[in-house]
């Protein structure tokens, strides 16, 4: 099996890439920060997140992922005191929205979903540490903050210039500019909106809440320990959000706080990044509304690496619909039991196993999922030709049909009807083969039962020349 290897963008390099202890990846992503719906920009990032967890375990690894979802920052209680109610109605509501957008793209589930509003006390020791250590102090208007002046490595993430840091100055906001580096606020003073809102707790300092940059320092290393295999997230974050995440924690801990830093580019609509604040905002139910599919959008976003901008246009996602059409009339020819019992030939076979060889080597190579795709596609044609010829080699389809599901296991691009009559045949064959076995231990009663169970779903059995073949009724 081909190494793996991964852009650093601390580094600026793609390198050689394994977990730490060489069993368990510990991958952390920036999730959304729910005033508002993600969009379909957001979902780029949190795409290209999920191939990296499904190929890092088809490398064989085990993944512990933990997504964040911010729940107090200074957009949700600006949205909050707008709509008269707290934080917590605020962001509950966009909260499942989130995850039923994400159910619908087929973005698997992370392991752990931490809420900032839960990790309070982590976050309040976090800035002790961070206070007792010299690097931290309170000031005139009641807040902490981080002297990046303290912290020489400041700006190793983004190569920011050290001679834009204004070292003394403070910066109160979550978002800034490079141009604007300055001491960022780690512990913000409760305001009156903060109280009216109910996002101000107790701390050393006084009533206040935690700056945004802080949130994820806490988090992660409290659920994945203070060193972290890949830290993923869109590349806007790269300044300030994971620059201040990297002073804070590695200040804290005097440990590397990641050991890979990983980020996707942006999704455009008319050549401009997609943002809310814009108003070129595209969101997945919208998407849904206009009828393109989980399959479609994978396929469309997986089509371009994740390093390059993506370009969101009514063309693209056509030919997105187009192309997991293809792989689903394949998906439906390969699982079907008259292409079982045609059989393929000896070139099927051989080119399944050079497919998947492919697949893996561009999945292996950075995430290069467009690669991925052409081996894909070039595969479908091959088997579409060798299953043509009906060569009688009933190993050959089982072994192009186990092929195409490893692949499929990582792309997840075949449309959901298609996907519902592949776990049809997959169930049917099953039971066949569970009343196959029983009836050689002569037990009948038990065939009988699975035939019943069979014709409950609509299935009809053919028992002929010591075959089964079946259909639907």
């Amino acid at each position: 099996m081909a190494d793996f290897r991964l852009y650093n963008t601390m580094t600026r390099r793609v390198e050689p890439f394994a977990p730490a202890d060489g069993k368990t990846v510990r991958m952390y992503t920036c999730g959304p920060t729910v005033y508002n719906p993600a969009h379909l920009g957001n979902f780029r990032t949190f795409l290209f997140e999920d191939l990296m967890r499904r190929v890092f375990a088809l490398r064989g690894w085990t993944v512990r992922q933990v997504m964040n979802l911010t729940d107090v920052d200074d957009k949700i209680i600006k949205r909050a005191q707008e709509q008269g109610k707290s934080i917590t109605e605020v962001t509950e509501p966009v909260v499942e929205i989130f995850h039923r957008d994400r159910e619908f793209l087929r973005i698997q589930r992370a392991e752990e979903y931490p809420k900032a509003t839960a990790f309070i006390p982590e976050m309040i020791a976090l800035v002790e540490t961070l206070v007792a250590r010299g690097v931290a102090y309170q000031a005139d208007d009641g807040s902490v903050y981080f002297a990046i002046g303290k912290f020489p490595a400041y700006g190793k993430l983004s190569r920011l210039d050290t001679r834009e840091v204004k070292s003394g100055a403070r910066v109160l906001q979550d978002d800034y500019s490079k141009e604007n580096a300055q001491d960022f606020a780690l512990w913000k003073s409760a305001k009156a909106e903060d109280e009216a809102t109910g996002a101000a707790w107790d701390s050393p300092w006084g009533r206040g809440r935690p700056g945004w940059h802080l949130e994820c320092s806490a988090m992660a290393m409290q659920l994945l320990g203070e060193t972290l295999d890949v830290h993923c997230g869109g590349i806007d974050l790269v300044f300030p959000h994971h620059e201040d995440e990297i002073a804070q924690s590695e200040a804290a801990t005097t440990k590397t706080f990641s050991r890979v830093w990983s980020h996707g580019a942006f999704l455009l609509t008319d050549g401009a990044k997609m943002a809310k604040r814009v108003g070129n905002v595209f969101t997945v139910a919208g998407l849904r509304e206009a009828g393109i599919s989980a399959a479609a959008v994978r396929h469309f976003v997986f089509n371009t690496h994740y390093r390059k901008e993506l370009n969101l246009s009514d063309q693209a996602l056509d030919a997105s619909t187009e192309a997991v059409r293809r792989v689903g009339d394949f998906a439906r020819r390969l699982r079907s039991p008259a292409t079982l019992e045609l059989g393929g030939t000896p070139g099927l076979a051989h080119g399944a196993e050079a497919a998947v060889l492919r697949v893996e080597e561009a999945l292996f190579d950075d995430l290069n999922a467009p690669e991925a795709l052409a081996a894909l596609f070039d595969f479908i044609r091959m088997a579409n030709a060798e299953l043509d010829r009906k060569g009688g080699d009933r190993e050959a389809v089982e072994r192009a049909r186990a092929a195409f599901d490893r692949i499929d296991r990582v792309l997840d691009i075949v449309p959901e009807e298609v996907r519902g009559d592949t776990e049809l045949v997959r169930w049917v064959e099953e039971r066949i083969a569970a009343r196959r076995e029983a009836r050689m231990r002569r037990d009948f009663a038990a065939s009988d039962r699975i035939r019943d169970e069979l014709a409950g779903r609509g299935v009809v059995l053919e028992d002929a020349g010591g075959e089964t073949r079946w259909r639907l009724s």
